[in-house]
């Protein structure tokens, strides 16, 4: 039974870090929330898959940064409060139901006031801008170490 569960969150892992990787080029489909989504998923099912998005390049310092801290990048707030008010502007122009319209709107309005008010990662929050994560985690070097190498 534990393999058939393991291949279920694996399953289901991939299929929301799929949907992740086609939002980054369709503005109506979020990305970040189906990275943790596929984050979460494989933690349960695979924790070598996991592992691998927590350190791949484009969607592993956001996905820390949540993690570790609660913590949004700047550019990602941007982006999503940018593609947030082309989305209220698209519902503004095209639902005609005033109640559906003003509903979707208030409710994107919440989401982009949560957006805007959660923090951005610190730079000291446990990485090294001078020190890539993985040479940090393998080595145990802290920046104030290797600051004073220098």
């Amino acid at each position: 039974m534990p393999n058939i569960r393991h291949a279920i969150y694996t399953a289901l892992a991939g299929i929301s870090f799929a949907l992740g990787v086609i939002g980054l080029f369709l503005p109506v489909m979020p990305t970040t929330c189906f990275m943790l989504l596929a984050v979460w998923l494989a933690s349960r099912g695979s924790p070598r898959f996991a592992l691998w998005i927590r350190e791949h390049p484009r969607f592993g310092p956001s996905i820390s940064a949540w993690e570790r801290e609660r913590a949004i990048p700047t550019h990602a707030k941007r982006w999503a409060l940018a593609m947030l008010v082309v989305s209220m502007l698209v519902i503004a122009l095209s639902v005609e139901s005033l109640p559906v319209r003003v509903a979707l709107i208030v409710g994107l309005s919440g989401l982009s006031l949560w957006i805007a008010t959660r923090p951005t990662p610190r730079q000291s929050g446990g990485s090294c801008p001078m020190l890539p994560a993985s040479s940090e985690r393998l080595t145990g070097a802290s920046c104030s170490s290797q600051r004073s190498n220098r």
